[in-house]
């Protein structure tokens, strides 16, 4: 088994927190980590569907599973949650977390991690809804769409900006 972490970062303007929506579709690449020509682009991981294990196995569920040609059985990528036992006592804390505007501008953090096995994420790749944004001011914003690195609105009732510019992700393995 091993573990991904997704982390983010961009430049915030006016932002309190970001946060993935827990009921998001997370939309990655993956690859066969025994096979460079075996990819799959834009598979969508629903985070509030579990996919149940074929009957008779050992297996448990999980929220992307896929059959790699020649294998004999499937490879699977459950979503992690934060309270996991796998991430306590780490002195390499990855476990995921929410953005804070305060002090996380241009710097990763970790927001989701998955347990993969037989399948590895290559590139997140975001779409609408993922993200959710609150401006210091306290005005949430649940559409955020950052697929093309910027996202910028306005927060009407406190009178701020809020932005998020050089948007990044990347896929980082989490040592356990």
């Amino acid at each position: 088994m091993v573990v991904f972490v997704l982390c983010i970062k961009g430049d915030l303007d006016g932002i309190g927190k970001i946060s993935i929506n827990p009921d998001a579709n997370l939309c990655l690449d993956v690859k066969n980590p025994l096979s460079d020509y075996e990819t799959r682009e834009k598979v969508v991981l629903q985070s509030s569907v579990l996919i149940e294990p074929p009957e008779n196995s050992r297996e448990k569920a999980c929220h992307f599973a896929i059959k790699w040609e020649g294998s004999k059985k499937r490879s699977t990528m459950v979503l992690v949650d934060a309270a996991d036992k796998m991430f306590k006592g780490k002195k390499n804390d990855g476990r995921p977390r929410d953005l804070d505007g305060s002090v996380d501008s241009g710097v990763f953090v970790p927001v989701a991690a998955f347990e993969c096995r037989g399948v590895e994420p290559t590139r997140f790749r975001p779409m609408e809804g993922e993200l959710v944004v609150t401006s210091e001011g306290g005005a949430v914003f649940a559409d955020v769409d950052v697929s093309e690195g910027d996202f910028a609105d306005y927060d009407d009732e406190n009178d701020i900006s809020v932005s998020i510019t050089d948007f990044e992700a990347n896929l980082f393995v989490f040592k356990i």
